[in-house]
């Protein structure tokens, strides 16, 4: 749950630092005064889009922080991220030229990450949420949320997709059918051209090597022999001469031991001059001039030379280009097999299917339980007689499955229920948008829910079943609301009031938290106005004390 929120220069807000507990709390306060402010303050720190706007008027830049209570799956996700997850702190600046920075427990992060872990935390229903129950794709998201169905849902869209993307390169290879055969038969020439050379890996470096060694045979001959008459002449060779120094300086060893190092340099030097002679002689008793094979490695030279010119490369990069010819030959020939390409779209069918249906059952099921009690809240809620429809109407495969979801609904007795965006005002509206919230799983999935002054357009005895609907939701989750109504704050757990204050002809807004006295104070002025009488506050009293009798 939400633990503390801490705002700087937001605003009209300058400073303003909440500490939160479970249960049902409200805000209230004079129209202006920044009830509001304080959601979307809240709203940012989850990622929400950071306006130049939200700076308080002579400020530097406003600066809010989040903080939140760690739970498994928020711990998963943080650890996921390699962030600590012992606590959990959402921070969001926006400086006066409306540049945004956000952090996740001191650690910068991205508006995208943001949204991500808000999703986790917190559910926002807004002042006009109850708009979008018109639009049939937010009815289908409020029966799935209900049936819990949205790793289901999720999977659907991927097996659509996949079903798509298949029935996509069928299309594409029907139609393209004679381009690719012309590209296929392109392809297999050139490979064909390429199996007269039959390129293998290194063979380039291993013809070079050869050519050079051919190609200079006799020099090499010529030069080998010469360097052995220099290294064995038995008089003046160097291999001699190395031994008879080596000699002489052994010999002075009795007359100067420090001449060791020296003594050992010309026997290793001599040592080494007889083990270049002996292979040097090896290696020139193996060469001999190869006229045939010089000529073979010529021609072999020229072909390759000849296959790189053709395809525009170097000799070298020959057996990576028939590696790159037969890769893609295979994969035209895969993607050219039509009879494949359909047995995959008819396989991507079958299991989008398979999981559509299940979906369609669950769907069918719920939204039965739906209706039932969202109807049952309606008589609640000052539409005694009405009742509440989920209809699922069959359509063709998409990515969401077979049906449209329609919300129908009969605000009084004896009336044939039709589609809601049709025939319910927007008090009604309202009225089966918080139904709906109190009811629908949705609201299981986070720890805090919030509501924006979504008591509009109701009053007198339904205000005070809001009140207790949203107090019962507090029992199971820590409930923020914004309210105008007297009703539905007498019904809190905890009562925050917000007013505003010129200082200098600058507006501030400040929040505290009321204490006994102080709520009846506000919920008097709620009642009564600015002008508040004694009745007024007894009044205020006695809702304060039924609500908590009740609630006991």
């Amino acid at each position: 749950m939400l633990l503390a929120l801490h705002i700087r220069d937001f605003v009209i807000v300058e400073k303003a630092d909440i500490q939160l507990d479970s249960g049902f709390t409200v805000f209230s306060g004079e129209t202006g005064a920044g009830k509001s402010i304080l959601i979307d303050a809240l709203a940012l720190t989850l990622g929400q889009r950071a306006d130049v706007q939200s700076v308080r008027e002579g400020a530097d830049r406003a600066d809010i922080s989040a903080e939140f209570e760690v739970t498994p799956s928020v711990q998963a996700w943080l650890e996921a991220q390699d962030i600590d997850s012992t606590e959990l702190l959402l921070r969001r600046t926006i400086d006066r030229h409306g540049k945004s920075k956000a952090f996740i427990n001191g650690i910068a992060a991205t508006a995208s990450q943001l949204r991500a872990l808000g999703e986790q935390l917190v559910d926002i229903h807004g002042q006009h949420a109850h708009q979008s129950l018109m639009r049939s794709a937010a009815q289908r998201r409020i029966l799935d949320s209900h049936a819990g169905l949205q790793s289901q849902v999720t999977e659907l869209q991927q097996r659509w997709q996949a079903w798509q993307k298949a029935q996509e390169a069928l299309e594409l290879a029907q139609t393209q059918a004679q381009q690719q055969q012309l590209e296929q038969e392109r392809l297999a020439w050139q490979l064909q051209e390429l199996e007269h050379l039959q390129p293998q890996a290194n063979e380039w470096q291993q013809i070079n090597q050869d050519y050079n060694r051919l190609a200079h045979a006799q020099t090499l001959i010529d030069t080998a022999a010469s360097t052995l008459q220099r290294l064995d002449d038995d008089e003046y060779g160097v291999t001699s001469v190395l031994q008879q120094c080596a000699q002489q300086v052994t010999d002075l060893l009795a007359h100067d031991p420090n001449l060791a190092n020296i003594q050992q340099a010309l026997e290793s030097a001599a040592i080494a001059c007889q083990e270049a002679s002996h292979d040097l002689n090896l290696y020139v008793s193996q060469l001999e001039l190869d006229p045939q094979q010089l000529e073979a490695t010529e021609k072999r030279m020229r072909m390759y030379f000849d296959f790189a010119k053709k395809f525009h490369t170097e000799p070298e990069h020959l057996v990576e280009v028939q590696a790159r010819l037969q890769t893609q030959l295979h994969q035209l020939q895969e993607s050219a097999d039509i009879a494949q390409l359909q047995a995959h779209v008819e396989a991507a069918q079958a299991q989008y299917r398979v999981l559509a249906q299940e979906i369609s059952a669950q769907r069918q099921k719920t939204a039965r339980d739906l209706g039932q009690k969202i109807s049952h809240i309606m008589q609640e809620l000052a539409m005694q007689g009405g009742v509440f429809e989920v209809t699922l109407k069959p359509s063709s495969a998409g990515a969401y499955g077979l049906e449209e979801v329609q919300f129908n609904v009969a605000g009084h007795a004896g009336t044939t229920p039709r589609e809601l965006a049709k025939v319910a005002s927007g008090g009604e509206l309202a009225r089966i948008s918080l139904a709906l919230s109190v009811t629908a799983n949705k609201a299981g999935r986070v720890p805090t829910l919030i509501f924006d002054e979504v008591d509009t357009g109701i009053g007198g005895a339904v205000a005070e079943i809001v009140g207790r609907l949203l107090r019962q939701l507090g029992r199971r989750h820590q409930v923020l609301c914004v309210t105008h109504l007297p009703q539905v704050a007498a019904c809190a757990d905890h009562h925050f009031m917000v007013h505003k204050q010129d200082d200098k002809g600058i507006t501030r807004s400040d929040i505290s938290a009321l204490d006994e006295t102080q709520r009846i104070e506000e919920v008097a002025r709620m009642l009564g106005g600015l002008r508040i009488s004694d009745k007024t506050r007894q009044h205020a009293k006695e809702m304060l004390q039924q609500a908590h009798r009740e609630s006991a």
